[in-house]
């Protein structure tokens, strides 16, 4: 994972609520969306969204960037088509990166160094 970049989205517990980012390093992003929650402080934290429905890699930030700009210009229903086509069942996919979900507290020590 450490050479791709990535775009992901994320969805509340209740599935309500859908965030579209990217970043270089999903399994750390992960982790920082789930330690902020509570606070208001950003949009995932505030409608604790930090679930992973849907993500994909990209060989270069540019172009998980320009990904990222394409999904949040389009409707909720394109975006759940999105998302049912690789996940069809909505599973959260958080443990098939982090490995353990949700994260204890060692686990987020030994992480963050």
């Amino acid at each position: 994972m450490r050479d791709d970049y990535y775009t992901y989205i994320l969805t509340n517990y209740s599935k309500t609520v859908l965030y579209t980012g990217t970043t270089n390093d999903l399994l750390i992003r992960l982790l920082q969306h789930y330690s902020n929650r509570g606070s208001l402080e950003s949009f995932t934290s505030k409608y604790s969204c930090y679930y992973l429905v849907w993500y994909d890699s990209f060989p270069t930030m540019r172009e998980a960037i320009e990904a990222e700009k394409y999904i949040k210009g389009k409707n909720r229903v394109w975006k759940e088509d999105l998302i049912a086509r690789q996940n069809p069942e909505w599973r959260f996919l958080n443990e098939d990166i982090v490995g353990v979900w949700p994260p204890n507290q060692e686990f987020m020590k030994s992480i963050s160094g």
